[in-house]
């Protein structure tokens, strides 16, 4: 893509916004409450706002390689924080999707450098659930399902926050996996049941 053609798609949206309500910039300078938080990969054939059809204003985006929220990770952890806290967002979302480069790249037996370290945390979530990807023979259904469990355990790790834990306590946050369907454009909620992960686990994770 020419670069200045970005410039030109600026105006071009400017006067289409303008168009449809002449104080469009004007509230958006007003500040944001947007009741979702996303977290999703940053891969750029899967874009937040498009897919689930929202306007600027109305969801805060966070995201990285594979839709990772490692507890380590001061980035995500700080998102975290302050859509909780400050923002008060209602509902946290992770969003996966399949033929995620960095799902694949983490199970290839090949040294990546600086990825490493990131897609270890992958890795890791394959070790969690090896018994069940090992008996998936079709290569394919088993990237599938492991993007499909990295969401499951990225929520998990969401879970383990001190800030979502007294949200979640006082029925104030519901966090939720889904994955992007990039065949179809479908989005797809997992429906994970967290009441009950979390009551197997939260007696080692409960912070509040």
């Amino acid at each position: 893509m020419n670069i200045t053609k970005i410039f030109e798609n600026n105006q071009e949206w400017i006067v289409e916004k303008l168009k449809k309500d002449q104080n469009y910039f004007k509230k958006l300078s007003k500040g944001q409450t947007p009741e979702i938080l996303y977290i999703g990969c940053s891969d750029s054939r899967v874009t937040a706002e498009e897919i689930m059809g929202v306007q600027p204003g109305d969801v805060f985006v966070h995201r990285n390689i594979a839709n990772m929220v490692p507890n380590s990770d001061l980035s995500a952890m700080s998102v975290i924080n302050y859509s909780v806290v400050h923002l008060k967002v209602s509902h946290i979302v992770v969003c996966g999707h399949y033929e995620c480069g960095g799902v694949k790249a983490a199970m290839q037996p090949s040294d990546l450098g600086i990825l490493n370290p990131w897609l270890r945390n992958i890795r890791d979530v394959y070790r969690l659930h090896k018994n069940e990807l090992d008996l998936i023979t079709d290569e394919g259904e088993k990237y599938k399902r492991l993007v499909e469990l990295n969401v499951q355990e990225q929520c998990i790790n969401i879970l383990k926050t001190s800030e979502v834990q007294i949200a979640y306590r006082d029925s104030k946050l519901t966090v939720h996996g889904w994955v992007f369907d990039i065949h179809t454009g479908e989005i797809i909620d997992l429906k994970i049941d967290f009441d009950k992960i979390m009551g197997q686990i939260m007696e080692i994770y409960s912070l509040t």
